[in-house]
């Protein structure tokens, strides 16, 4: 098994204290000004490509209106809202397809969808899960072609979140004895959790007040969940990172087992003018007050993390 610690920023100001070694997000604060351009580099493994499905697997108790959420962001990824709605969720995921074209002269393409959703409301494994179980659960869902999510709710406790993660992406041997051109077939996860009442200060930023540093006022959750509304920010992270990073030897900086990747490499920003312990210049809700910087599916906003663009070796943001 390959794991990956979440890209979750646990806010910028943060990464001066020693996380470095638990979180690929954390990156150390003089980082943020360096001289130098980051650069990811490639590892020479395969990215995900071609048709893939976005499988829900739902750990615990969720509403159906906060299934709702997710599920209409997953559509987003590739489903562009009327020219009016911009910028979209399409629009940003489309900064990773820049990944691909420089891999190979006749690239290709990858194309997510909304693929079946597993609920287990009961709780089979209990409400405190380590890693092998968040892989035993994400093995629910079909393994071909297929990106496994598993979410939990906010009264379960996994090894590892809020202490030094909000999420994990990573990959594992399918358990269905599968093989491909002669060997076992690896499937790609990812793990995400609801820091609603666990650590919100920490995952669900700037939707919460953070714990440590720059006290600035939270903002509006634009789908007035805070929890749900920070899971789509991790889960955008990680969905980033399992795209151009599925099996730990693609895209990314420095040591395997704690990379900076895609969104990972651009930890607290979200909109021009960021900086520690503020979120950039977003757009806001004029009847809500919410802050976002992209439209989705279904009239949805939603805030989602700048991704590293390697054409210009710089962070991109939607707004």
């Amino acid at each position: 098994m390959v794991s990956f610690i979440s890209p979750r920023h646990f806010l910028p100001f943060l990464f001066v204290i020693s996380l470095f070694h638990v979180g690929y997000a954390a990156r150390k604060l003089n980082e943020l000004v360096q001289q130098q351009p980051l650069l990811l580099e490639y590892h020479n493994g395969p990215l995900l490509s071609g048709k893939i499905s976005i499988n829900l697997i739902w750990y615990g108790k969720f509403k159906p209106s906060q299934r709702a959420i997710v599920s209409d962001f997953i559509t987003s990824l590739s489903s562009s809202p009327p020219s009016q709605d911009q910028p979209s969720v399409a629009t940003w995921w489309k900064t990773t397809e820049k990944y691909y074209h420089l891999t190979s002269k006749n690239p290709s393409s990858l194309k997510l969808s909304l693929g079946e959703q597993i609920l287990d409301e009961t709780y089979s494994l209990g409400k405190s899960l380590t890693g092998k179980q968040i892989v035993q659960l994400a093995s629910k869902g079909e393994q071909m072609n297929a990106i496994n999510v598993v979410l939990t709710s906010s009264d379960v406790a996994v090894e590892g979140f809020c202490s030094s993660r909000c999420g994990t992406h990573g990959s594992s041997s399918s358990s269905k004895n599968v093989q491909v051109k002669g060997k076992n077939y690896k499937f790609a996860y990812v793990w995400v959790g609801n820091s609603e009442t666990q650590c919100p200060g920490q995952c669900a930023w700037p939707f919460h007040q953070p714990i440590y540093g720059p006290q600035s006022p939270p903002l509006v959750a634009p789908n007035n969940d805070v929890g749900l509304d920070g899971i789509v920010i991790n889960l955008a992270s990680l969905l980033a990172g399992t795209a151009t990073n599925p099996f730990g030897n693609g895209y990314f900086q420095g040591p395997a087992e704690a990379p900076l990747e895609a969104a990972s490499a651009c930890p607290g920003v979200y909109g021009k003018g960021a900086y520690p312990g503020y979120a950039g210049d977003l757009l806001v809700d004029s009847v809500t007050g919410a802050s976002y910087n992209a439209h989705g599916a279904n009239g949805r906003k939603y805030l989602l993390p700048a991704l590293y663009d390697p054409s210009t070796s710089s962070c991109s943001t939607l707004v």
